[in-house]
């Protein structure tokens, strides 16, 4: 069976317009008089029927615009594999080609047996419903243009109204849909006509076009559906809610057995054809719907990369532009996501803190030092929306809350390196050394205000051990009480300003809270966020804001006006000095030599931190190579603050306290083995000189040292 059939009019000789001119203005008259008569037959009691009415017909506007129909945004990976796909409509345009023929020979069957032979308006079709009509048995008569017409205004109505007023039963819809449908076979050809009609029809469960309802109910393509399967798509036209063959399987199936009595009826079967695909049931094979993050490979991240579109200018300068172009779909988006990473960092996660339906959970996110582009974001609980199921979740809990994530967590000992850097920047060198007891009181800080904050007593951790120590030990150590003294030599505002400088803020957007504590990490942030800022002192000093996208491609591939946007990198160099940065990635290697990370360590040069909050509240570990940076955060659900990370059972071990080295360490150890596994195992800088002695010990006595 060949597509074409009754060879359409799309070859018309030259001089050819006139005779189209002649023949619509034919059948413009013949359109005035017969559709009145069918859709209100009381018209003529009024004395419209005429040539007034004719000569109105062909006045009214005809000029409806074929715009490209709304489809799917596909999101890939970094690699072009497909990761989601996100649609107002699902939908997915094919050609007439890549359809199986005989979805247009049920169609044609049951819907407009004569498409190929009228010109819009099918005479024989609209005498016959109006003769019924007249009986009592109201017909529509619409051919398949006309339907086209109709679907066509509806998808480009852009309001309720507008879509109430392309479906209303009244005469001047009627009327228009008519005139549209004349002019429209006059501008395609009938394989064009049909091909957007299949494209174009919604055929029940969240299917638009062909191609997508094949897949919903058959998990085929639409090039592959058998008569019986196309008769079951195709009676759906009619009531796609009512025949849903999902949830109606009785009244499914006999449509489906109405079209294939007409297609034998009509001629594309034989009786025993009819018979054999009547017999049969249905054989649904469905497809779960799509066209959503929710039903997407990574739905947090398809949501959070959805949300940077709509507020990226990549689309669009205007937010009405950005709208309307997610609206229409047609859209790739190759995304920033690597696929050995994401594997890595989801097995980690789901192999230390199962979801188990527990309210533990943990989150991480992977960075690309140097571009900012995120190669992984994952977490244990999985995408839902029931707050009172365990286990599940709708917040991305690695990202910032404007981006769809939490309010945040307390990021404990990560900070301390941001109160490093900004002692390397002030001139401060390695041995710099402070006595560092069991407890400190430390008064006069002042922030960036100028304020002055009351004494601060603070202790070290069950981690720490006190004494005398420096920059390398007590970063091995993650010594509260030096870091506390520290801060004070370098300036409680001169830290705050270097975090933010590396891209520290709030998770809930507020303004960083300046106060005594900041070295010790109590403000509320995300592991994007910390893992993006440890991605900065990675590429010794490069600032890159936080990217998902590689780039997009509007419109089909190979079709005419396809166009490839690259997203651009926003990065700056210098925002950390170089000699600085290095310094940092050079005492963070040491936290791996006998340190709170000691075992940690992979197959080639690693920096890191362990954080861990007031009472494990939260436990951290952010840490990076080179080329990769990954921050991980453990908490609870319920608010770490009441729910501490003390006496747990996780992942069916238990812990009497959670560090950040006995949890969040190796999640982030085997994420990044795995992530870094083909990646070449570059090295650091040296330790600049500046600083001094990159081993130096702390003396075991006298006065501090501001630089030794």
């Amino acid at each position: 069976m060949e597509h074409g059939r009754g060879a359409g009019d799309g070859d018309r000789p030259d001089g050819g317009r006139k005779d189209a001119v002649l023949r619509l203005t034919g059948t413009g008259a013949v359109a005035g008089l017969l559709t009145a008569a069918l859709v209100m037959p009381w018209v003529g009691g009024l004395g419209l029927i005429g040539r007034d009415t004719a000569a109105a017909f062909m006045a009214l506007p005809s000029d409806l615009e074929i715009s490209p129909l709304a489809e799917r945004v596909l999101l890939t990976d970094v690699d072009h594999n497909p990761i989601a796909e996100v649609a107002d409509r699902e939908r997915e345009v094919v050609s007439l080609d890549a359809v199986s023929p005989w979805v247009p020979a049920a169609l044609m069957a049951i819907e407009d047996d004569r498409f190929y032979e009228h010109s819009g308006l099918d005479l024989r079709g609209v005498i016959r419903a109006a003769m019924r009509t007249a009986q009592g048995d109201t017909q529509g008569g619409s051919t398949i243009t006309q339907q086209y017409v109709k679907n066509l205004l509806i998808e480009q109505a852009s309001t309720e109204e507008e879509v109430e007023r392309a479906s209303e039963q009244t005469l001047g819809r009627k009327l228009l849909e008519l005139r549209h449908a004349i002019d429209i076979e006059d501008r395609l050809t009938k394989d064009e006509i049909m091909e957007g009609y299949l494209n174009l029809a919604y055929f029940g469960a969240g299917a638009y076009g062909i191609e997508v309802a094949a897949q919903r109910y058959f998990s085929v393509s639409a090039a592959d559906l058998d008569p019986a399967q196309a008769a079951t798509i195709v009676g759906l036209v009619r009531s796609p809610s009512f025949y849903d063959p999902l949830n109606n399987r009785e009244a499914a199936r006999e449509r489906r057995d109405l079209v294939l009595e007409r297609m034998g009826a009509t001629g594309h079967l034989d009786a025993a054809q009819v018979e054999e695909y009547a017999s049969r049931g249905l054989a649904l094979d469905p497809t779960p719907r799509g066209g959503s993050c929710y039903h997407s490979e990574q739905p947090f991240f398809c949501d959070f990369v959805m949300r940077w579109l709509r507020g990226s200018d990549i689309l669009g300068e205007l937010q009405g532009e950005r709208d309307e172009a997610l609206t229409k779909g047609g859209i790739t988006v190759r995304t920033t996501l690597d696929g050995e990473t994401q594997r890595a960092a989801e097995e980690a996660i789901e192999r230390y803190v199962p979801a188990e339906e527990s309210t533990k959970f943990s989150a991480q996110a992977v960075v690309e030092p140097g571009t900012g582009r995120i190669r992984g974001m994952a977490q244990n609980l999985r995408y839902g929306f029931d707050d009172e199921a365990l286990g599940t979740t709708s917040i991305n809990l690695a990202v910032d809350s404007e981006a769809g994530g939490s309010l945040g967590y307390q990021a404990g000992s990560t900070f301390k390196t941001f109160t490093l850097a900004a002692a390397l920047h002030s001139g401060l060198g390695y041995g710099t050394s402070f006595s560092s007891p069991e407890s400190v009181s430390v008064g006069g800080l002042e922030n960036c205000d100028g304020g002055v904050m009351s004494g601060w007593s603070v202790s070290n951790a069950g981690e720490s051990d006190g004494g005398r120590h420096n920059m390398i030990s007590a970063t091995k150590g993650s010594v509260n009480t030096y870091f506390a003294q520290l801060q004070k030599r370098v300036g409680l505002c001169e830290t705050s300003e270097m975090a933010e400088r590396v891209g520290i803020h709030r998770a809930d957007g507020q303004p960083l809270g300046v106060w005594s504590s900041f070295t010790l990490g109590d403000q509320e942030v995300s592991p994007l966020t910390v893992a993006n800022a440890y991605a900065t002192f990675a590429a010794r000093g490069t600032y890159c804001e936080p990217v998902p996208v590689v780039s997009v491609r509007i419109g089909r591939e190979g079709a005419e006006g396809t166009r490839e946007v690259e997203a651009r990198t926003d990065c700056e160099e210098g925002r950390v000095e170089r000699d600085v940065a290095d310094g940092v990635n050079h005492l963070l290697q040491q936290t791996f030599k006998g340190g709170t990370a000691n075992g940690l360590g992979l197959d080639r040069p690693a920096a890191g931190k362990t954080g861990t909050t007031d009472n494990a509240a939260y436990a951290w570990f952010a840490g990076y190579t080179p080329n990769l940076a990954s921050a991980v955060v453990v908490g609870d659900m319920r608010g770490g603050e009441e729910n501490p990370l003390q006496g747990v059972t996780i992942g069916g071990r238990y812990y009497g306290i959670v560090y950040g080295g006995t949890l969040p360490g190796p999640i982030w150890q085997a994420t990044m083995r795995g992530a870094t596994a083909d990646l070449p195992a570059e090295g650091f800088a040296p330790s600049p000189k500046a600083f001094g002695n990159p081993s130096a010990t702390p003396p075991k006595g006298g006065d501090d040292e501001g630089d030794a």
